[in-house]
């Protein structure tokens, strides 16, 4: 077989073929025994509950979470104003007079007007619920042209499921005005310890790294040192891109909506501001409470507020992604869907959030790895030497 004359010599050829098709195959083996181990171990952690534990105890340490990515966001601000020659005291001082006027800014600018409108939104939840009831009778009749449904049968079961939700909200108002009260509460000492917290890890935040280099043998202290650069650069971008794109959306959205006469324009703007952190499908999430009640409204408000929505839509998609954003993740369209299907179907909502800045981590981490081990080589059969 690997002879190559009447001689028989060795076809060595042929041989290094064979032994390279080897080891691409045994690389691949590797690599795709690491990805079942993967999601065997999240198959795992979801069947046996661990993930309920694992929620209770990070929300217990919740302000400690709090307070380091804090620490961690600002860290490179404050050691911007060190190498200025200013104590990093003063600049820990500077960093946190700017974030808490921000936070106070924000509060005074929109959370009056949000409270109000949250109110108003409330009483007339009634009429609310009676409009989507019509409008989807009416949508219902109008499809249904060989008269396949019980139009009258289908209105009293609405009309009944949606008085019992009315008179359920109604007597459990009190409940809920109380969990609300105190999930707010409870949320915002944690969000307040969480700065204190923060404060302190932020002035010594830099020994904490030096700390973890001592351990870090020296061997694999300049790796590490470059594989955390490259994971906080792309992190940082990452977060600062996505608060600045949730503030404009806000701003904007609440312009149009507010120009488009939607009850409460503004906590259906924060309402869409957040659900936009997830890419793709976040802004649909956030636009169908607010298209169905605009449509119960009137049909002109609900086609204002479909006009408002493409509108910012194609703002953000052609001006403040490319602008802020740019290329930041750096990661293919199909490769952030398929995160955030498996992600979603794992952690749920959290895991749509989470999904793009983990898969971004883990390309970055492998690329690191592939740069160091000359994996990618190896799976192309190229040698060390070979350009």
């Amino acid at each position: 077989m690997f002879r190559k004359n009447k001689d028989k010599e060795i076809d060595i050829s042929s041989l290094n073929n064979i032994l390279n098709t080897g080891k691409k195959l045994i690389n691949i083996g590797y690599f795709m025994a690491i990805v079942c181990l993967i999601l065997l171990g999240t198959y795992l952690i979801k069947e046996w509950g661990i993930l309920k534990y694992i929620g209770e105890f990070f929300y217990v340490i919740s302000p400690i979470f709090i307070g380091f990515v804090i620490a961690w966001f600002f860290e490179p601000f404050v050691s911007t104003l060190q190498e200025k020659k200013i104590p990093r005291i003063f600049g820990c001082i500077l960093v946190y007079l700017f974030l808490l006027g921000f936070i106070f800014l924000i509060a005074y600018l929109f959370i009056p007007s949000l409270v109000s409108q949250v109110r108003d939104f409330v009483q007339a939840a009634p009429s609310i619920f009676s409009n989507v009831t019509n409008f989807l009778l009416n949508l219902v009749q109008r499809f249904d042209t060989g008269n396949f449904i019980d139009i009258s049968a289908l209105r009293k079961e609405m009309t009944s499921q949606v008085t019992e939700l009315g008179m359920s909200i109604g007597s459990e108002l009190p409940k809920y005005l109380f969990d609300a009260g105190k999930a707010i509460l409870s949320g915002g000492f944690n969000f307040i310890l969480g700065l204190m917290i923060g404060f302190y890890l932020l002035f010594d935040f830099y020994k904490v790294n030096i700390a973890i280099e001592n351990i870090i043998p020296n061997t694999w202290r300049d790796g590490y040192k470059e594989l955390t650069h490259r994971i906080n650069t792309s992190l940082r971008n990452y977060v600062q891109g996505v608060l600045i794109v949730m503030l404009l959306v806000f701003i904007t959205q609440s312009i149009g909506l507010t120009l488009a006469g939607l009850e409460a324009p503004i906590l259906f703007a924060l309402f869409c501001a957040v659900t936009d952190i997830i890419p793709y499908f976040g802004p649909y999430i956030g636009a169908i409470p607010a298209v169905i009640v605009g449509f119960t409204m009137s049909p002109l408000t609900g086609i204002f507020v479909v006009i408002s929505i493409v509108a910012v839509q194609l703002l953000e998609n052609n001006f403040y992604q490319p602008i802020i954003m740019g290329h930041t993740m750096k990661l293919h369209p199909v490769t952030i869907m398929l995160g955030l299907l498996v992600f979603q179907h794992f952690f749920g909502i959290l895991g749509m959030v989470l999904a793009t800045p983990v898969i971004a981590c883990f390309k970055v981490i492998f690329l690191f790895v592939a740069e160091r081990t000359g994996f990618m080589k190896i799976l192309k059969g190229e040698s060390e030497g070979e350009a």
